[in-house]
């Protein structure tokens, strides 16, 4: 919860929950007010922070109430409830910037800036928690909502379309739901944005499935060096089950930086560091001057990223590259690379999603994907169903590094081919929980039988390959050479088939007779 000092009141006679589906339905019909003046893309980023700042807003109001009946006091007169507020909540909300300010103020001849203004007032009251947080998000841009006239319809339509929005949490069926609210904004927004998506966001499933196959301890470190708006990182986050774990992450792009950051706070996880910045050619999650070390390190990374900055790496000061350098215009392995660097040795694990090029592109990456194996840092390669990502139909795996091989005898690679387990979706596929189930179940078996035997451990889905059947195939991770699909056809029974053939046209030659008959009774 955001504010959780304090029970909130109970529901007052008519009161009724408000769902997350409402919830969901009324905050994306409030879209409708940018659909078609700017990109998918962007729009998220204003409906996804006046959500944000409503949610304080209503927040604030429930909490103000608690202290009022707490301390008997009315609202005109309630020194000890406005002490309270300031003292003891998590967010400080100025005047100006409340929703109800805003919604009286609705009709002015400059909404969009005074919305602005309040986004500032609200930053700057919370300095060390929102700064840099809303800082490219204009409510009064031309370029962006169109001429004054325009762009005050748009802002007051939006600021009207949330008074219908009660996220008080008090009201709210779970407090969790405005987490999973935002979760779910974000997502259907990654399916209006399209290629652009992948930027941003990682299908829930997929984020759930690589959650559980990386399974966070209590009192875990957890990373994600490019951590979009932060879903992945939540998702693993949760499935530490306690509170007892610290978050981290980094992401290049402002917008979607901020989104992270109102992310973590939407789900009380208020002690995130998130920074904004380029992970493989500026760091910023350090420790001492040296690499913040973790102990799962998550990532969907951009795949293939051109011009990831190979022309500096071999002079990097943290060393991230001894393996190799990876090609000027793939950078996937420079994100593999740093993220084993980031792992605590000995004990880290490291899970990524990578496109099929990764298991068997030669060149550098072979040299990189060679030294990775002799190290006995692969644990396993997942191959998951084509057209999971928004934006992309490409197939894509899941790699498992696990630094606490280092000091074990197994030297097997787990393989499992899931690409034929999905359910077909409108736009893209989708993993269902049974589907995930056997993925994890199957790693973890792996993982409990360090001395299982190699060789097919489920037909057609999973192989556990020794380090020299990998070495035989020249360091090539693909799926196939490991797994075998292949299904054969049915024998056919040719005596069979040629009796059917013919009772099938004997029965031709009857029907055309009766036909004929037909036609000639007729007088054809």
């Amino acid at each position: 919860m955001l504010f959780d000092n304090a029970p909130n009141p109970p529901l007052r006679p008519g009161q009724r929950l408000v769902t997350a589906s409402e919830i969901n339905n009324a905050v994306w019909r409030a879209c409708d007010t940018f659909r078609g003046v700017i990109d998918p893309s962007q729009y998220k980023d204003y409906i996804l922070t006046f959500l944000f700042l409503k949610y304080l807003s209503d927040l604030w109001k429930d909490r103000q109430q608690f202290y009022l009946e707490k301390y008997n006091e009315i609202i005109d007169n309630a020194p000890r409830t406005e002490r309270a507020l300031e003292q003891f909540e998590r967010f400080r909300l100025p005047n100006t910037s409340r929703y109800d300010y805003l919604y009286e103020q609705r009709n002015a001849s400059d909404i969009g800036e005074k919305v602005d203004i309040a986004l500032e007032q609200l930053e700057e009251a919370n300095r060390a928690k929102l700064e840099g947080v809303f800082g490219d998000i204009s409510f009064n841009s031309e370029r962006q909502l169109g001429q004054t006239k325009d762009r005050n319809r748009r802002v007051k339509n939006m600021i009207e379309d949330f008074r219908f929005i009660d996220l008080t949490p008090s009201h709210l069926e779970s407090q969790d739901v405005i987490g999973d609210v935002y979760e779910y904004l974000i997502e259907s927004f990654a399916s209006d944005a399209g290629k652009k998506a992948g930027e941003f966001y990682t299908p829930s499933k997929v984020s759930t499935l690589l959650a559980e196959l990386v399974a966070p301890k209590p009192g875990s470190r957890i990373s994600d060096p490019t951590c979009g708006s932060g879903s992945l990182l939540i998702k693993v986050a949760k499935q530490v089950g306690s509170n007892n774990f610290a978050i981290y992450g980094q992401e290049i792009n402002r917008s979607t930086y901020a989104l992270a950051r109102m992310n973590m706070f939407l789900h009380g996880f208020d002690d995130a560091v998130i920074r904004w910045g380029d992970t493989l050619n500026n760091p910023l999650l350090l420790e001492n001057d040296r690499l913040m070390k973790f102990d799962v390190v998550v990532a969907n990374p951009p795949f293939s990223l051109d011009k990831w900055g190979a022309e500096s790496a071999s002079g990097d000061r943290f060393g991230r590259f001894h393996r190799g350098v990876p090609p000027r215009s793939k950078g996937d392995f420079a994100f593999i690379s740093h993220m084993i660097e980031t792992t605590y040795e000995g004990r880290g694990q490291v899970g990524v999603i990578v496109p099929h090029g990764v298991l068997f592109r030669g060149s550098s990456e072979g040299v990189i994907r060679k030294r990775l194996i002799d190290e006995n840092l692969l644990e396993a390669v997942i191959g998951l169903p084509a057209n999971l990502f928004f934006g992309t139909g490409i197939p894509t795996a899941i790699l498992l590094f696990n630094r606490a091989r280092t000091n074990s005898t197994n030297t097997d690679v787990l393989f499992i081919d899931a690409s034929r387990e999905f359910a077909d979706g409108k736009n893209q596929n989708n993993l269902l929980p049974k589907h995930i189930a056997r993925i994890v179940e199957t790693v973890q078996t792996f993982r409990n039988t360090p001395d299982g035997a190699a060789g097919v451990v489920a037909d057609k889905y999973a192989y556990r390959a020794p380090l020299e059947e990998i070495q035989e195939n020249d360091y090539n991770l693909n799926i196939p050479r490991y797994v075998d699909t292949f299904e054969e056809e049915t024998p056919i029974d040719i005596r069979a088939t040629q009796d059917q053939i013919i009772l099938l046209e004997g029965q031709l030659t009857e029907a055309k007779a009766r036909m004929q008959r037909y036609l000639q009774e007729l007088g054809f």
